[in-house]
């Protein structure tokens, strides 16, 4: 069994919050003020989620600004991790350094 993807917060933004409700990016970008070329790069996994996109998707779909930054910080860190596995085991502790 093998690791899992990592998941764009896009991908959660449309699987979970736009198709279900049919909500196109086109009436997302609208009602948010956020440019659509914005909102489909986001979708498409080519773009952050910055914390005014946050902040505005929070309102729309009556969640939290934190929980888009929260999936953002998460997908960032997975992919970071994935990048620099190898050299991150070569970092001594500070506490335990010789």
């Amino acid at each position: 069994m093998g690791k899992l993807p990592n998941i764009h917060p896009g991908e959660i933004l449309d699987m979970e919050f736009l198709i279900p409700p049919n909500i196109t990016a086109y009436r997302l970008a609208k009602a948010t003020n956020i440019p659509k070329t914005r909102v489909s790069d986001i979708i498409k996994g080519n773009r952050r989620i910055t914390a005014n996109t946050a902040l505005r998707l929070s309102v729309f779909l009556s969640n939290s600004a934190k929980f888009w930054l929260g999936l953002q910080d998460a997908y960032d860190l997975e992919n970071e991790l994935n990048k620099e596995y190898k050299e991150l085991w070569n970092i001594k502790a500070y506490m335990t350094a010789s």
